[in-house]
């Protein structure tokens, strides 16, 4: 199917079934995934460049939208990171057939981390196979080490464990953040850092240094976490949270095409 048109997925059984939006054309090897940040989605500027190179070297690029997000079904307030990790891992057996590099922004960082650990722990084989990361501000963790513990003050904190819920500002929509209890708790369930990261193959971070978003330093966190793995760290230094200037998204191709043989 053209990637102008998405297709839908089911992913979820019963009342937790969701529609999931997939923008795939078929090309050659190595494949490549794009994974989205929080509240963003695949038709952002990273992943139109992403799909753009793609296309002139004759690659596969798959995108997804997680559930409550662009073209997907679901609302936003429901989602957690163990349902979008889910969404990312069945759009991974079903769309990516042969090697492939998992590109992930922000939260999409985390989703690539986690799609690298789900595969390495598979009990079934499938069929495509995890042949590099580009991580662009990755922040795994984030509710916890980012939101929970130095965003959110002792009122906020108290808030969501009370209601339920908070709406954080978004300097980048009129429309608040939902912040949910069900996001947080489920997100300790998902944590990361406090334990060696594995992906079996080489992965290239890119991290701008004034990202008021996910501080430079969690970045060396990630390194220090991948001890088994192939990583190369770059911290841009007058780079902000998007990453989206020329220069930026000319860092990413290269990153790609590194990974790619191109």
């Amino acid at each position: 199917m053209s990637a102008d048109l998405p297709q839908f997925i089911s992913v979820g059984k019963g009342d937790s079934a969701r529609k999931i939006a997939v923008r795939q054309h078929e090309r050659g090897t190595p494949g490549v995934l794009w994974l989205s940040g929080f509240k963003s989605d695949m038709l952002g500027t990273k992943a139109e460049v992403l799909s753009q190179w793609a296309e002139k070297q004759g690659l596969t690029c798959t995108r997804m939208d997680y559930s409550g997000h662009g073209e997907s079904g679901g609302e936003f307030v429901d989602g957690t990171i163990s349902l979008w990790l889910d969404e990312c891992v069945a759009v991974f057996k079903q769309f990516c057939k042969g090697p492939t590099i998992v590109v992930g922004s922000s939260m999409g960082g985390w989703m690539a981390l986690l799609l690298a650990k789900a595969l390495h722990e598979a009990s079934e084989p499938v069929e495509g196979t995890l042949s590099g990361l580009v991580l662009i501000a990755p922040a795994p963790d984030f509710t916890e080490e980012l939101m929970w513990k130095h965003e959110f003050t002792d009122e906020i904190r108290q808030e969501i464990m009370e209601k339920g819920r908070f709406e954080r500002p978004c300097e980048y929509e009129d429309s608040p953040y939902i912040i949910t209890r069900d996001l947080i708790e489920d997100g300790r369930k998902n944590l990361l850092l406090d334990k060696p990261v594995i992906t079996d193959c080489k992965t290239i971070i890119l991290q701008g240094q004034k990202d008021d978003a996910v501080p430079w330093q969690h970045a060396l966190r990630i390194v220090e976490g991948m001890a088994h793995d192939d990583v190369v760290l770059t911290l841009v230094k007058d780079g902000d949270h998007r990453l989206s200037r020329r220069e930026d998204l000319d860092r990413m191709i290269a990153a790609v095409a590194e990974l790619a043989g191109r």
